[in-house]
């Protein structure tokens, strides 16, 4: 067998010598404080029951979908589903995708064209980024949750822009993944639509938690209306797997026209669009009870970090996540690795995934978390920062 190019081998030492190596662990046992599995559907066997009975009663008895959706893939369970997702989130039409990562990829490197502008939040995901930067498209990214920053960018690059006709694309998430925070999407969105420009929210840690219904910020904030484009995931508050684009039936004509990484990938499996469905189903069932739970984890865990006078260690949030920086990538790893031997599923998060000096404990709340566990994890890292 071939043995990696040496340049790449001294990238992959620079790592370990760095301690940011990357490698692939098993999780089982251990206390969970580090999925996205918010509200505890990917464990939860009713869940997982009522998929299968789904499949009983349509029928349904494939492996895999077979092909492209534009080949053989389009299984019957697409149709239901998308016509789910656009009522559920109150949508004109969805199009599914196999995950966020292939959403945002065939949605920022399709729509935007040559002359027009992006405007992107600074801490914006590696998917987003990375569709951009296979766009024709100009991309400017603007300072963190700031309005401010946003319009003087606008303003300067639209200026110096040679092309006549052209579009603006303003993208934020509702949800950082990271720091856990949202921006004033009431005030981005009227900035947006007071010049005509198109809003792209990704709500991938939004939905299932935030809205009536769990529908994500963009339908709380009642702006549906005023938001062009959003991306949903599946595989974090609903427990699955899978994303969807959501916007105008023209916006999904086009995707399914021109957006390659939905054009050339197998479909997703008859068994992931019937779980989709029943996660979505399950969620309308439970009500608000497992929201409920995860809010007042949230609340409580906010409670004990300020009894142990570590505010000033956590990046404000209200959402169940929770940023405990940790500045520099050696110190960080080492919380974490204590934080493990005590039973507790939480890694650090390292540069360059963050900014140097902005290493941290990034620490996913869960509605399944006892108070009891989260006393103690807090107690813990008082005991370590």
């Amino acid at each position: 067998m071939s043995q990696l190019p040496n340049r790449l081998k001294r990238v992959l030492e620079t790592r370990k010598k760095e301690g940011t190596l990357r490698t692939l662990n098993t999780t089982e046992g251990l206390i969970d404080f580090l999925s996205n599995d918010y509200l505890g559907f990917a464990i939860n066997e009713t869940l997982f029951s009522k998929t299968f009975q789904l499949l009983l009663t349509e029928s349904v008895a494939s492996n895999g979908s077979g092909g492209s959706r534009l080949l053989s893939g389009n299984h019957k369970l697409f149709t239901r589903l998308e016509s789910q997702l656009a009522t559920f989130y109150k949508s004109n039409a969805a199009l599914v995708f196999n995950s966020g990562y292939d959403a945002n990829i065939g949605l920022f490197s399709t729509l935007p064209q040559k002359g027009d502008l992006v405007f992107y939040d600074e801490y914006i995901h590696a998917s987003i980024r990375e569709g951009l930067r296979l766009s024709n498209a100009k991309s400017y990214s603007f300072s963190h949750n700031d309005l401010a920053s946003l319009k003087e960018k606008i303003a300067l690059n639209v200026a110096r822009n040679e092309h006549e006709t052209y579009s603006v694309f303003i993208v934020t998430e509702s949800i950082f993944s990271m720091d856990g925070d949202s921006p004033d999407l009431k005030a981005f969105a009227k900035y947006a639509k007071s010049n005509e420009y198109c809003l792209i929210v990704d709500e991938a840690h939004a939905v299932g938690v935030l809205g009536n219904n769990g529908e994500g910020m963009v339908p709380l904030l009642k702006l549906e209306k005023d938001v062009f484009a959003r991306t949903v995931t599946f595989g974090k508050g609903f427990g699955c797997h899978g994303a969807a684009i959501l916007g105008s039936e023209d916006l999904k004509d086009y995707l399914v026209n021109f957006a390659k990484s939905f054009i050339y990938t197998t479909g997703l499996t008859p068994h992931s669009l019937a779980t989709i469905i029943t996660a979505h189903e399950f969620l309308d069932e439970l009500g608000k009870a497992p929201r409920k739970l995860l809010f007042e984890n949230i609340e409580y865990f906010k409670k004990q970090v300020a009894s142990h006078k570590l505010e000033a260690c956590f990046l404000p949030s209200d959402s169940a996540i929770q940023g405990c920086i940790i500045s520099g990538s050696k110190n960080a790893k080492e919380v974490a690795n204590k934080m493990l031997d005590k039973g507790f599923n939480l890694k650090a998060v390292l540069s360059p995934t963050v900014p140097v000096g902005q290493e941290r404990l990034r620490i996913c709340l869960h509605s399944y978390n006892s108070k009891e566990e989260i006393g103690l994890l807090v107690k813990l890292l008082a005991s370590y920062m």
